[in-house]
């Protein structure tokens, strides 16, 4: 086979599984075939890895590169099938944000590499003026992408992992370092691609140099983006970043030439950003104001509710478990506190018992619930419990009052009622799952704490509500005994 022929075999390879990409997308909308979805993705970039393997090995690649390649592939898959096989499900958005550093930093890497040897062929050329302008501006926009997602994955990773405090971390001076990180390498960018274009001219080291800048700058407003930024919009900002990881990877694509690189991240980016924006209309807030940061103080803050506004009513389990087992209509709200005890199994048991009894049970499910984009979905899943019973906010949400008990697991925030009536919450607007409407609500907590928006909620003094403070997982467990023995 001649090397043309080889060459469309590899452009082919990068065709076929960039279609498998879309169409495995496509079929992730439904649940009933979003496994065959996710499996023709896998196949997608398994035809892109092996056409790529063909184009290296048809090129006489020397025996470094082909040690870099087979160790790459050894050390990567390794650690992703390790990561994939272990990780706790309350994990996984640190894990997505992982994914997200490392996607958007070799994309970045890639552009700084390629800019070198855009140098050196200029370099070469007797050092003719200028490198590539349309090139140049795709290299420095991936740099720049690619930089900023690596560093703003990284802290968001830190601060849901626990080893940077969850609260909004305001930085003296913190705007102004941003906006001059933002400036600068702004500035240095356009300058380094007038020299791709061959308006200015500068020797080697100076452009390294600005490359240099180029890259601090990027790296630096990746930190001071996320650092004010409270647990509370972790959600959002995730989303946000895995847009960033897929447009830092359509420039990679640019920058290289390559068709499945360019089609996979445009459908990351494109997908990551529509999902931000819903996120971010179902907490009523813009993204801008939630990149501005100082929202969510992070969990476990105390609250402090005052006695006038209502007394807290604590019930037994026998007590929840009788309301339970009288009941026509249950709805169970999941939150975060569910997946840190890793209670949706439990919880799947306490539905089906209550199921055999003939009641009605059903789950309500909001968009910024848990700490990902379709944490709890992802959650329940785990647990098999039926899709068609998890149901979205504004389809659950006229049910509430015509349900006997609303059962909440650990959610807080997307249960708050100030969101309607207090003008000075911070998340005042914010959509909210109707729970207050319930004829009667149990709410499985372990304290009094707030939730990462840090404000208290007036649904825990509710005369309706009664509240059973237990961990998540073991009050589930007492709940199931108690409904077996009526």
């Amino acid at each position: 086979m001649n090397a043309a022929n080889i060459g469309y075999l590899v452009q082919l390879s990068f065709i076929v599984g960039a279609a498998l990409f879309v169409v495995g997308l496509h079929l992730m909308n439904s649940p009933a075939t979003a496994r065959t979805g996710n499996h023709l993705s896998a196949a997608g970039m398994i035809t892109a890895i092996v056409g790529e393997i063909i184009f290296v090995a048809t090129g006489h690649a020397g025996i470094g590169n082909w040690a870099i390649i087979i160790a790459g592939l050894a050390i990567g898959g390794y650690a992703g099938l390790r990561m994939a096989r272990t990780v706790a499900m309350t994990a996984m958005p640190q894990l997505v944000s992982l994914f997200n550093a490392v996607g958007g930093g070799a994309a970045a890497l890639l552009a700084v590499s390629d800019f070198i040897a855009l140098d050196g062929h200029r370099v070469l050329a007797g050092g003719a003026p200028g490198l590539d302008g349309w090139r140049t501006l795709f290299i420095l926009a991936d740099i720049l992408i690619g930089s900023v997602t690596f560093t703003g994955s990284l802290i968001a990773s830190a601060k849901l992992m626990g080893l940077i405090k969850g609260q909004p971390i305001v930085i003296p001076g913190g705007r102004i370092i941003s906006w001059f990180t933002v400036v600068c390498g702004m500035s240095v960018s356009i300058v380094l691609i007038l020299a791709g274009m061959g308006v200015v001219t500068y020797d080697t080291p100076i452009l390294y140099l600005l490359l240099i800048v180029a890259l601090g700058c990027a790296l630096g407003f990746g930190v001071a983006m996320v650092l004010p930024i409270g647990g509370a919009d972790m959600p959002v900002v995730i989303s946000l970043l895995n847009a960033f990881t897929g447009t830092a990877v359509a420039m990679a694509g640019f920058v290289v030439g390559n068709v499945m690189l360019i089609v996979a991240g445009a459908l990351v980016g494109a997908s990551g950003a529509i999902l931000t924006r819903l996120m971010a209309n179902a907490m009523n807030r813009s993204i801008g104001n939630i990149l501005v940061g100082g929202f969510g103080s992070g969990e476990g803050t105390q609250a402090s509710m005052a006695s006038e506004e209502g007394t807290v009513r604590e019930v037994s389990v026998d007590d929840a478990a009788i309301q339970l087992a009288y009941a026509s209509k249950v709805i169970i709200v999941p939150g975060y506190g569910l997946a840190v005890a890793q209670a949706q199994h439990g919880v799947r048991e306490l539905a089906d018992l209550l199921e055999d009894r003939g009641i009605e049970v059903s789950y309500a499910i909001h968009p910024v619930a848990g700490r990902m984009p379709g944490h709890m979905n992802v959650l329940l899943a785990e647990a098999n419990v039926p899709y068609p019973q998890l149901k979205e906010m504004d389809e659950i949400n006229p049910e509430f009052e015509r349900t006997d008990v609303a059962l909440v697991v650990g959610a807080n925030d997307v249960t708050n009622p100030a969101a309607r009536t207090d003008r000075s919450s911070p998340i005042y607007g914010m959509p909210i799952l109707d729970v207050d409407r319930a004829r009667s609500i149990i709410v499985i907590k372990r304290s009094m704490g707030r939730g990462y928006a840090g404000v208290d909620n007036p649904l825990y003094v509710n005369p309706k509500t009664g509240m059973f403070f237990a961990d998540a997982k073991k009050g589930l467990a007492e709940l199931v005994t108690a409904v077996k023995a009526l």
